[in-house]
């Protein structure tokens, strides 16, 4: 398939702002790939699509607060910077992204905080926008982690055009987030209330966890009408024995396996065995799924509803088929659905 069959006109009002006011209570497009029925329902509806048994995977990755501004030495001009990944602990060496790029080069010194204490050298061009920061800071590394987060923002994705309020902190955050080191939400979680969990558990429905670290890699545009010519940026993967044992035992028993997220169904398809069971995985991944795909380990999958031309749709597209999820789009834009991160959800069985 090409770039252009993952096109269509999404209404800028459709992109959300804001999270709807419960977790739970956001829409939810069911679609049933077998029949091609559509169904709208809400996100605490879910548990009616479950049973005993059945096991649902989510990422755990904890998103840190990876935007701050700091200013330019001599001309203090206010410049934004976006932490990617922290390259070398020891010497304090981070990936980052500045903002205005033309403005910063090599040598160059940015202040953090009012105090300034908080001091950044660029070391490197990485790309037209990417730079190598050394951190100059005389603490210990947990007293310089502790800095970097209080300085950082909550890195809400740049289509939403408000200023990051406090409440965005908790908001864009799973509510079983626990392993650092994202940069973007694994946004389809972003809907399970502790109470919508608890009801799931005691209905008997399993969980698993994996851990894939989102980067920004995820929403970079793709520039290739010849889909197989994009590549992904990689991502840092765990997989631990418990999580195989619980995927592969429901795999086992046919009971549904539900990837509640793209990150997670990356994650899984990363680390298939040959006899299409799941694998423990510690590393990078940087899989690309588009139709047609052989998906070896869910049979189902939550997910939010995504922006044209996106790697994200293409991966739904490729589970669930093109000409149903462009209908079914087609029918979210006409009902109103929000798009996005904070958008609505979609279960796909």
């Amino acid at each position: 398939m090409k770039l252009s069959h993952f096109n269509f006109d999404l209404p800028k009002d459709l992109l959300a702002e804001y999270p709807s006011e419960n977790r739970d209570e956001a829409k939810l497009m069911v679609i049933h790939r077998n029949s091609g029925k559509i169904e709208h329902k809400l996100f605490r509806d879910l548990i009616d699509y479950f049973d005993e048994g059945d096991v649902m995977v989510l990422n755990n990755t904890r998103v840190f607060p990876a935007r701050l501004y700091g200013n330019k030495e001599k001309t203090g001009a206010r410049i934004e910077v976006f932490l990617l990944r922290e390259l070398n602990d020891d010497q304090r060496l981070w990936d980052v992204l500045v903002d205005p790029a033309r403005k910063i080069r090599i040598g160059n010194k940015l202040y953090f905080g009012d105090d300034e204490s908080l001091v950044a050298e660029v070391i490197d061009n990485t790309t037209s926008r990417g730079r190598t920061l050394r951190f100059l800071y005389d603490g210990s590394y947990e007293d310089f982690r502790a800095k970097l987060k209080e300085l950082g923002e909550t890195p809400l994705p740049k289509y939403i055009k408000r200023d990051v309020e406090p409440e965005d902190e908790e908001r864009y955050q799973t509510i079983y987030a626990k392993a650092e080191g994202a940069v973007a939400a694994p946004t389809a979680g972003l809907h399970f209330s502790k109470h919508l969990l608890k009801r799931l558990e005691i209905k008997g429905v399993d969980f698993a966890e994996l851990t894939l670290h989102v980067g920004l890699g995820t929403f970079n545009p793709v520039e290739v009408e010849d889909l197989s010519k994009h590549k992904m940026d990689s991502e840092e993967l765990y997989i631990n024995e418990k999580a195989t044992t619980i995927v592969n035992k429901a795999k086992e028993k046919k009971k549904k396996v539900c990837a509640v997220g793209t990150t997670v169904m990356r994650g899984l398809e990363s680390a298939v065995s040959s006899d299409k069971m799941l694998n423990s995985y510690d590393g990078w991944t940087n899989k690309f799924i588009f139709p047609p795909y052989d998906f070896s380990i869910a049979d189902c999958m939550i997910t939010n509803f995504h922006t044209p031309k996106s790697t994200l749709l293409m991966m739904v597209a490729a589970f669930t088929g093109h000409d149903l999820i462009m209908k079914a789009y087609k029918e979210a834009i006409k009902e109103g659905y929000k798009f996005y991160s904070y958008g609505d959800a979609m279960l796909i069985l």
